[in-house]
C-alpha cells in the first residue's frame, strides 16, 4: 500500500508510456530515498539596502532620468535608519526565525492562489515531449525514453510527495489546495479521461501489491471500450472558467451526491491520464506548436479540452497521434521539480513480473447529474475557453544552428547568453528594452520555490544599442556582449544564493499588510509598476530530453518564452495574445532565430 508521504521521496511513473508489443502500460509505485529536508539550509531574508539598491539599478535602463531620480529619492525615505523598511525588515528576520520559510507560503498565496484568472495559459504550463511514432491507437499509451537523473548539490525534496492525490479548489475570493496523499487510507486509483468521459482505475490490488503492466494494459483496453462516443456534456470544461465562476458552478456542482461523489474520485486520484484524439495534421514545421498547444489546453471544446481537469496537480495528456505530455497545476510546483520528476519517470524500466491470475473489478465510469444550471455553467464555460484558446499564438520551434556547446566554448553562461539573445531581439522588434523575469529556483533552501532574474542590466542596454550601430567595431561589441552576459551571470549567482529582489520586495509588501499598515509608498509608485509590468515571462527549463515548456504571457502585451538548451540545439517556446497588435510571437520567433545566428557571428566570424 502507499503508506504513509511524510518524509519519503516519491519516484512515480504513473503514465509510463512504454512501447512493448504495441500496447499500453502503466506503472505506478513509491520508493523510499534519502530525502533532503534537513540538509538543506533556511532561506535568508536579504539585506534590506542590497535589495533595495539592487531594485534602482534595475530600473536604470528602463526609467528617463527625472523618473529614476523621483523614484531613488522614495527608496532612499523608505530605506532610512528607523523607518518604515528597518521596521519591516526586523519582522521578516523574526518571521524567517519561526518559521520553516518566511517568504514560499505567501509567495504560493500571492502568485497563485489568490489570481482570478483561469489556469488554462494563464497558470498552468505544459511539457510537451517528442512525438512518438505509433503502429495504430494500441500504442497511444506507451513508451520509453533513458534519460540521466538529476545531479549535484541536495535540494529540498519535500513537496515531491504534495504532488500526488493533490488538486486545487476553487474558492469565492482565494482558492486552496487539497493534500489527499497524507490520509491514512492514501488514494489507490488515478483517473483516467478519454472523450471527456472520466473513469475510475485501481492501479493496486486488493492485497496491496501494485497492478503489472499486463493487467493496467487490460483494464486501460477495458476503459477504451466503454468510451468510444464523447459525452454531450464535457464536465472538465467547468475547470477552465475564471475563478470565481468556477467556484459558484463548483457548490452547484456539489449539491448533487452523485456529483461531489464523482468529484471528489477526480480529486483524490493520484493523477489523471487524458487520452486525447489525435491533433489535426498540418505542416511539420507548424506540427510541435500545435502539439504543445494541445497539452497546454486541449485545442478547444471541439478538441481535447473536455479531456482535462485544469484543477488537478497532475495530467499526463497522451494522443492517438503520439503526441504526449505532462499538464500540471503551478501552485504546488513549478517547471525544475516537474521536470525532475519526468526525468525519473522515463528513467525506469519496466517490471517484467506476472500477474497474479485474479479477477480485477471494471474500471468505475463517474457520473453526473446535469441539471438546467450546470449545463449553462458548461456552455458558458466552453464559450470563454474558445475564446481564450483563439486568443493564445503558440510558436514551438528548434533552433538546430548551436546549443549550449558553443557558448560554454567561449566562457559564457548558456543561460546568460540565452537571456541576452531575448533582450536583443525584442528591442529589434518593438525598438525598446522591457522588464523580464527568469524564473530561478529557490529549492537549495528549506520550502524554496522560485525567484526572478530581473533584466535588462545596464550592460545589457549598453551592449544593445551598440550591436546594430555600424560605427562600432566587432571587437568592442564582443566585449560589451562579454560585459551583459556576465552581469547577468553576477545576477543569477545572486539570486542563487537567495539575494533576489522581487520576493524581499514582495514579502516587505505583505508584512506591512499584515501589519494593518498602509501599503509603502515605493510600491505604489508608478515606476514599481512599470518594473513588475513584465511583458518578457522567460524560463529555462533544462532536460535530458527533447521536451519543451510553454506557459502564457504574464501581461496582455507581453511574451512567454520558454527554453531546453541541449549540446548542438535548443527547444523554444513563445506565446503571445493575439489580441494584443504590438505583439506577434511568429515574428519574435523569426527575430530570436536570426538574432542567435548574429550572436554566433559574433563570436566565430567567418570571415
Amino acid at each position: 500500500m502507499l503508506g504513509s508521504l511524510q518524509g519519503i521521496k516519491c519516484i512515480f511513473s504513473p503514465a509510463e508510456p512504454f512501447f512493448k508489443n504495441g500496447s499500453l502500460f502503466l506503472q505506478v509505485w513509491w520508493r523510499q530515498e534519502p530525502c533532503f529536508f534537513s540538509s538543506v539550509p533556511p532561506q535568508p531574508v536579504p539585506p534590506l539596502v542590497q535589495t533595495l539598491q539592487g531594485y534602482l539599478s534595475t530600473l536604470e535602463p528602463l526609467l528617463p532620468p527625472d523618473e529614476l531620480s523621483h523614484t531613488r529619492r522614495m527608496v532612499q525615505e523608505f530605506g532610512s535608519p528607523g523607518g518604515l523598511g528597518a521596521r519591516l525588515q526586523k519582522a521578516l528576520e523574526k518571521r524567517a526565525r519561526h518559521t520553516k520559510n518566511w517568504i514560499s507560503p505567501w509567495w504560493v498565496q500571492w502568485a497563485y492562489l489568490e489570481s482570478r484568472q483561469p489556469l488554462p495559459v494563464h497558470s498552468n504550463p505544459a511539457i510537451s515531449l517528442p512525438r512518438r511514432d505509433y503502429n495504430g491507437w494500441r500504442s497511444q499509451l506507451v513508451g520509453h525514453l533513458p534519460v540521466e537523473n538529476m545531479r549535484g548539490k541536495p535540494l529540498c525534496m519535500e513537496l515531491y510527495p504534495l504532488l500526488f492525490s493533490s488538486c486545487r479548489i476553487p474558492g469565492p475570493k482565494h482558492d486552496y489546495i487539497a493534500h489527499h496523499g497524507r490520509s491514512r487510507r492514501s488514494p489507490t486509483h488515478i483517473t483516467v479521461v478519454r472523450n471527456y468521459q472520466f473513469f475510475q482505475l485501481e492501479v493496486y490490488n486488493s492485497d496491496g501489491s501494485r497492478m503489472t503492466e499486463s493487467q493496467i494494459h487490460s483494464q486501460l483496453l477495458r476503459i477504451r471500450s466503454q468510451s468510444w462516443k464523447t459525452d454531450k456534456e464535457p464536465m472538465g470544461i467547468l475547470t477552465s472558467e475564471h475563478r470565481h465562476t468556477w467556484g459558484e458552478a463548483y457548490n452547484r456542482l456539489l449539491r448533487d451526491k452523485l456529483n461531489k461523489e464523482s468529484v471528489g474520485l477526480i480529486e483524490t486520484g493520484l493523477f489523471s491520464l487524458c487520452l486525447d484524439s489525435p491533433v489535426m495534421r498540418i505542416s511539420d514545421e507548424k506540427y510541435a506548436s500545435r502539439k504543445a498547444a494541445q497539452v497546454l489546453h486541449g485545442g478547444g471544446t471541439f478538441s481535447n479540452s473536455g479531456n482535462r481537469w485544469f484543477d488537478k496537480t497532475l495530467q499526463f495528456v497522451v494522443g492517438e497521434d503520439g503526441s504526449w505530455g505532462l499538464l500540471y497545476e503551478a501552485a504546488i510546483a513549478e517547471g525544475p521539480p516537474i521536470a525532475t520528476l519526468l526525468h525519473h519517470i522515463l528513467d525506469e524500466k519496466p517490471d517484467p513480473k506476472r500477474a497474479p491470475l485474479v479477477p480485477l473489478p471494471m474500471p468505475k465510469k463517474l457520473y453526473f447529474h446535469i441539471d438546467r444550471e450546470i449545463k449553462r455553467d458548461i456552455e458558458h464555460a466552453k464559450q470563454n475557453l474558445d475564446i481564450l484558446i483563439n486568443d493564445l499564438d503558440v510558436n514551438v520551434f528548434n533552433f538546430k544552428k548551436f546549443g549550449k556547446e558553443l557558448p560554454k566554448q567561449h566562457n559564457l553562461s548558456p543561460n546568460s547568453f540565452i537571456q541576452v539573445a531575448l533582450q536583443l531581439a525584442y528591442y529589434r522588434v518593438h525598438d525598446e528594452v522591457c522588464p523580464a523575469c527568469d524564473i530561478a529556483s529557490q529549492r537549495m533552501f528549506r520550502g524554496g520555490r522560485t525567484e526572478y532574474i530581473r533584466s535588462p542590466a545596464n550592460q545589457t542596454l549598453k551592449f544593445i544599442l551598440a550591436f546594430d550601430d555600424p560605427s562600432v567595431t566587432r571587437e568592442a561589441k564582443l566585449q560589451l556582449f562579454r560585459e551583459a552576459v556576465d552581469a547577468y551571470t553576477a545576477l543569477t549567482l545572486k539570486v542563487l544564493q537567495g539575494h533576489g529582489v522581487d520576493l524581499h520586495l514582495l514579502g516587505l509588501k505583505l508584512q506591512a499588510i499584515e501589519e494593518g499598515l498602509s501599503i509603502p509608498k515605493v510600491f505604489m509608485d508608478t515606476a514599481y509598476g512599470l518594473a513588475t509590468h513584465w511583458k518578457l515571462r522567460t524560463g529555462q527549463v533544462p532536460a535530458n530530453t527533447d521536451s519543451v515548456m510553454c506557459f502564457g504571457p504574464l501581461v496582455p502585451d507581453g511574451y512567454a518564452i520558454c527554453y531546453n538548451p541541449q549540446a548542438d540545439h535548443v527547444h523554444f517556446s513563445i506565446t503571445a495574445f493575439n489580441c494584443c497588435e504590438e505583439t506577434n510571437a511568429e515574428t519574435l520567433a523569426l527575430t530570436l532565430k536570426d538574432t542567435l545566428g548574429h550572436l554566433q557571428e559574433l563570436l566565430q566570424p567567418t570571415v
